[in-house]
């Protein structure tokens, strides 16, 4: 008998389905949240028939519960951890941890991914075309290279998964993936997510009018509430405002934080590490600690949402030779041009500041992050600069 503990998402559940495709009703597969693995383990060690074959996958166990598992190796040689997150990397130090962040040519790996090649290598699973289409779909979705590849059925395979339950999702992609020579979505799938992108769509034109920028330690963070779609939410708010670090979603009914960013610069994985979490460079979480929560609610609550820059402008355009105007909450006004070929400057109210920027993008981030400012309508470009024509005349 196998037994696999595994995550609860769309990598954690990948893995479930390979396991239930190899070994069949011979696993018993239990989904965790990061919180409910270790209570799982435990159960596991005083319950479980001692013959049975342990997986864990995506997902790790707290310290208590990693020399519990490993004196059960040592003993019954019967535990294989797999896990492609940074923060689990001691666990190749053991002879059952399998972690592995990126292939040697750079390739970024899933749970699901790692398990399907141990699963082959063991003679567990059969290769076939259906099986590692849908795996790569997973891991690219997992990894965000979806977005880069711009490959949406990625993006959909996990629409899809939060549309049903669990176990329908299970049971459709089993019988997939064992009948069909290709993935692909059946044309009822299709059309519910036709009407999911829509309500995507709705949801984060209301989410970006409700975030706000704030201080977080060395950091600039974004920070809205939400419960739903925060994958989605969190990489078009960090394009929509990508002057801020990272994007901090915060799920009240939860009591956690997920947190993304889509800078490579920027490791989020550490942030969420400080607060006892854990997860991806560009993709991580934590629960809602009482410093998390004076850090991201209580020193937050009282700031106004920021301003999208306007978008519907004719003449007011970033990188206009005319200039780009921007304004903030004070009212102060900021028009930022191109000096010559090499520098670009800010004048604020109409007086020039002192620092001197080589490119657009760098100005921009500079009062966008320290100013708070929006790019303003045509209407207020226009009235600036007749007022600077008038002056100048006069």
């Amino acid at each position: 008998m196998y037994k696999l503990l595994s995550h609860n998402d769309l990598d954690g559940v990948g893995c479930g389905i390979l396991a239930k495709l190899a070994f069949g009703k011979q696993v018993k597969v239990r989904y965790n949240s990061i919180g409910s693995l270790n209570r799982e383990i435990e159960f596991f060690l005083e319950n479980d028939h001692p013959e049975t074959f342990l997986f864990i996958t995506d997902l790790s166990p707290n310290k208590d519960n990693e020399k519990k598992l490993d004196d059960f190796y040592q003993k019954k040689g019967k535990v294989q951890l797999i896990d492609h997150h940074k923060t689990a990397i001691h666990f190749n130090e053991y002879e059952w941890g399998l972690v592995l962040v990126e292939e040697d040519e750079g390739k970024l790996t899933s749970a699901t991914s790692l398990f399907y090649q141990y699963l082959v290598e063991q003679s567990f699973l059969e290769e076939k075309d259906a099986i590692s289409e849908f795996v790569e779909l997973v891991r690219q979705y997992d990894t965000w290279e979806w977005e880069k590849n711009e490959n949406n059925q990625a993006h959909s395979l996990n629409s899809l998964f939060y549309l049903v339950s669990i176990e329908d999702f299970e049971e459709k992609m089993i019988d997939r993936l064992l009948t069909s020579e290709h993935f692909d979505f059946d044309e009822f799938e299709k059309k519910m997510l036709d009407m999911e992108e829509d309500k995507i769509e709705r949801y984060i034109r209301r989410k970006k009018r409700e975030i706000v920028q704030s201080n977080a330690g060395d950091y600039i963070a974004g920070i809205v509430y939400a419960e739903s779609y925060h994958s989605e939410l969190g990489n078009e708010l960090g394009k929509e405002y990508a002057h801020l670090d990272y994007i901090a979603i915060l799920n009240m009914g939860g009591k956690r934080i997920s947190l993304r960013t889509i800078h490579d610069h920027i490791d989020v994985s550490e942030i969420a590490g400080y607060f006892g979490g854990g997860g991806h460079q560009k993709a991580s979480g934590c629960s809602l600690t009482d410093e998390a929560y004076k850090q991201f609610v209580l020193d937050t609550f009282h700031l106004e949402p920021m301003q999208e820059d306007a978008k519907r402008n004719r003449y007011n355009l970033k990188h206009s030779s005319f200039g780009s105007l921007y304004k903030n909450r004070r009212e102060d006004i900021f028009l930022l041009y191109q000096a010559n070929e090499q520098h670009w400057l800010i004048e604020k109210n109409k007086t020039l500041m002192e620092q001197i920027f080589t490119s657009f993008e760098e100005s921009e981030q500079f009062l966008k992050r320290n100013y708070e400012v929006w790019l303003v309508r045509d209407d207020q470009f226009v009235e600036y600069l007749m007022n600077v024509v008038k002056h100048n005349k006069f």
